[in-house]
């Protein structure tokens, strides 16, 4: 049987992250995105021609604009902005110039396999101090995902990957891959302005319970 995403309504979960937010202190935490790619590095691409640096702006985008909605938002930065090349050294240099309390890599993924599906999210595969909190986050990005928005699985990996590894003595940092590029159905939707608000959404809400 075919699987689904959710078609899950907006007005429901933005309804949800207001009340979780509610509840909230004044005091939130920093929290350093950042967006996957960009310039002359378009990342993976899409049966369908969509680029993953594109669908990784769109998204970190409308998390930002979520986010500056609400009355009580996170101290969110993103390493950037617009379709701009940032060296990795430069992301992970702005989380530890910022201090950030959290680095969250955006990504979405492909496979030689068009029937590969479901979100993976890395963390560093070295010890430190954040080595508890950071696969507490993964696992929380991946349930939310998978319960919010019908994102299959793929589970929490270990891996040396250079933002990873140059963040882990300063905060928790991962990386999420958002689903296949190479799936239609998911290229599909990550790539959607029906598909990007919900998982900004979801994706915003799991930052908030960190």
């Amino acid at each position: 049987m075919k699987k689904v995403l959710k078609n899950v309504s907006f007005v429901f979960l933005l309804l949800k992250m207001c009340i979780v937010f509610g509840q909230e202190t004044s005091t939130q935490k920093r929290i350093v995105i950042d967006v996957g790619h960009g310039g002359k590095d378009s990342g993976a691409i899409g049966i369908n021609g969509i680029q993953e640096k594109d669908v990784a702006l769109n998204i970190a985008n409308a998390i930002l604009k979520l986010n500056n909605e609400l009355d009580t938002p996170l101290d969110i930065y993103l390493t950037r902005y617009t379709d701009t090349l940032i060296s990795l050294f430069d992301r992970t240099k702005l989380a530890k110039a910022l201090k950030a309390d959290l680095f969250v890599s955006l990504h979405s993924n492909h496979s030689d396999n068009p029937n590969a599906r479901g979100v993976e999210v890395y963390v560093a595969n070295q010890k430190s101090e954040y080595s508890n909190d950071a696969p507490w986050l993964a696992f929380q990005l991946q349930a939310d995902l998978n319960k919010q928005l019908g994102f299959e699985s793929r589970g929490v990996k270990f891996a040396n990957f250079q933002v990873l590894r140059e963040t882990i003595d300063d905060c928790p940092s991962v990386l999420l891959e958002l689903g296949f590029l190479s799936n239609e159905d998911e290229g599909k939707y990550i790539s959607d302005s029906n598909g990007i608000q919900p998982i900004a959404m979801t994706i915003l809400q799991s930052l908030q319970k960190y």
